[in-house]
């Protein structure tokens, strides 16, 4: 038999599969059908493989079952690729008869989310199965006993042990493998917070209570990747990362923190991947770390000692505004955000080998929630500037706009709010990218950081963009077209709002493109051209002769300059 999972990359609120992440769907499918057989032909593929019409993209025409993990609940900004449009996998897939077609993911679920403000939409009868359970559980039963249980779901998070394991091996056919490959981790699923509610537009207190997932069990999932040759992993597949196994779960929505199991994970992790080269985390209830103040420090002390730099907790603030929190039962108030700001900044604010702060918060926003008016921007707004006069960190503000999921509070709210506050929030958007992201970009990357091994990833024009692996990587613009798919270390130069400009670091003067040249501070049109005209330069004094001008020259060595 031959199975096919075509992966078109979903977005979820504690999930990211979109390249270079994988995640773990397409691991946990391919690893419960070798539990069934160890000898069926798994093939995998993504979206970009039919986009590109690879060799691999003829796979779904020659296969008896198809996958097809799709979806996005929280689209957001993307570079080299993008999570599949319904409209686009109906195109692929509608004239497609041979294999058994099985649509999972948070488009089964949900339907799709295409973007803020919008309802899930569905895909009609396009697919034989439409799995609202696990998929992996629903794949397994199926192979065994043609079962057709689409709300199929795992007992516990013991069961998915063996799938997360034999699954590794399918990452050597994502097409980035292995270099430039992320795999999301997954520590639990459910909230603490279920018991009230939750959040009015979320969809993890639907599936209930935490079920955390055994540190072995994850180790050891880690162990099976790493042997498989990732090197890159994100703790991110989960609520709150400071709440794993957290003590008085079902009994407090904000369950003390256990900073013990937190190190009894990580320190596993770095026992069976000595040799990683990212580990990083997600989402964190900023509720919880302002609550528990001692706990939280412990347990950013413990990721500080384990993970690498540049990492990022994600809070989702939601709202500042004190009538759409109360509504809409969030997580944090206000002066509960700024504790737990300071918290991280105290003690993840120190610089790591690869140019950025160890560990940061991301702030998360979700505009159109019941209760919203014009003074819930102001409230916003006020809060990103308090943050910033305090002289606080931040490592990426995240401005979206809902989208109403079925299940939940905000579904039947819909898309009103947002329609009505569509152009307030353009402007505010605006106001926030202006004032607030640059001068906190410049804060957080001085100018002349170098930052380690960032990956070239595309080109627009006769520039060159790159970024870190990790948790929102900040993304880089390197003037000149430089070779794609290679790693490098760059010198920030100067800022957008939410990018960075930089040259490759030390710069190889005999080789870098004009374009490059040319951005080089001091140097411009001219220099460029005299300096390339020039090549081979063979030293500081064959540069001072061409430059003219020792002090463009000493500046030019300050930046770090190759003779090779």
């Amino acid at each position: 038999m031959k199975i096919a999972i075509l992966d078109c990359y979903i977005d979820e609120p504690t999930c990211l599969g979109v390249p270079p992440y994988i995640s773990p769907y397409p691991r946990y499918i391919a690893g419960a059908i070798w539990s069934v057989d160890k000898s069926i032909d798994v093939r995998y593929l993504t979206i970009d493989d039919l986009r590109k019409e690879t060799e691999k993209s003829k796979t779904i025409e020659e296969v008896e079952i198809l996958v097809v993990i799709a979806g996005m609940i929280v689209p957001g900004k993307y570079l080299s690729t993008y999570p599949a449009h319904p409209k686009e996998i109906r195109r692929y897939l509608e004239n497609l008869a041979k294999p058994i077609k099985i649509l999972c993911g948070p488009a089964a679920v949900f339907g799709f989310g295409v973007g803020g403000g919008s309802r899930t939409k569905e895909l009609g009868k396009l697919f034989d199965f439409v799995v609202k359970g696990d998929p992996e559980i629903f794949i397994r039963d199926f192979l065994e006993e043609e079962s057709v249980d689409l709300d199929a779901r795992r007992e516990s998070a013991r069961e998915i042990r063996d799938f997360a394991i034999k699954g590794a091996a399918i990452v050597k056919h994502h097409q980035n493998y292995p270099d430039y490959l992320i795999a999301e981790i997954e520590t639990y699923r459910g909230c603490p917070r279920s018991i009230s509610g939750g959040c009015s537009f979320c969809a993890e207190p639907l599936k209930g209570l935490p079920d955390f997932r055994l540190a072995e069990d994850i180790v050891e999932e880690i162990r099976a990747l790493y042997d498989n040759g990732v090197r890159h992993f994100r703790i991110g597949n989960q609520p709150c990362i400071f709440s794993y196994n957290a003590k008085d779960v079902g009994r407090e929505e904000f369950p003390r923190p256990n900073p013990e199991a937190v190190e009894r994970l990580f320190r596993g992790i770095r026992r069976v991947a000595p040799n990683l080269k990212t580990l990083h985390i997600d989402n964190a209830n900023p509720g919880v770390i302002a609550r528990y103040p001692e706990e939280s420090k412990k347990i950013a002390k413990i990721i500080c000692k384990y993970h690498t730099p540049g990492d990022v907790a994600a809070f989702g603030v939601e709202s500042a505004d004190p009538k759409v929190i109360k509504e809409n039962n969030l997580k944090a108030y206000p002066e509960d955000v700024i504790k737990a700001v300071e918290i991280l900044n105290e003690v993840g604010s120190k610089r790591g080998y690869n140019g950025l702060p160890e560990l940061l918060p991301g702030l998360n926003f979700v505009f159109g929630l019941k209760g919203e008016s014009k003074e819930t921007f102001v409230h916003n707004f006020n809060l990103l500037k308090e943050i910033l006069d305090r002289g606080l960190m931040i490592r990426r503000i995240n401005l979206r706009q809902v989208i109403p999921l079925p299940g939940t509070r905000m579904y039947e709210i819909g898309e009103k709010i947002i329609k009505k506050h569509r152009e307030i929030f353009k402007r505010f958007k605006k106001k926030v990218r202006e004032e607030i992201d640059r001068k906190m970009l410049k804060r957080i990357l001085p100018l002349g950081t170098v930052m380690r091994d960032v990956y070239t990833e595309m080109h627009i024009g006769k520039i060159t963009f790159a970024r870190q692996l990790g948790s929102y990587p900040i993304l880089v613009g390197i003037p000149g077209k430089l070779d794609l798919r290679k790693f490098m270390d760059v010198k920030v130069i100067d800022y957008g709002y939410r990018s960075v400009t930089a040259i490759p670091y030390p710069i190889e003067i005999n080789k870098i493109p004009i374009e490059t040249l040319e951005a080089i501070p001091g140097i411009g049109r001219k220099r460029a051209l005299r300096i390339a005209r020039a090549r081979p330069i063979s030293g500081r004094k064959d540069l001072l002769n061409i430059l003219d001008d020792e002090n463009i020259a000493r500046k030019l060595m300050d930046l770090g300059i190759s003779f090779k």
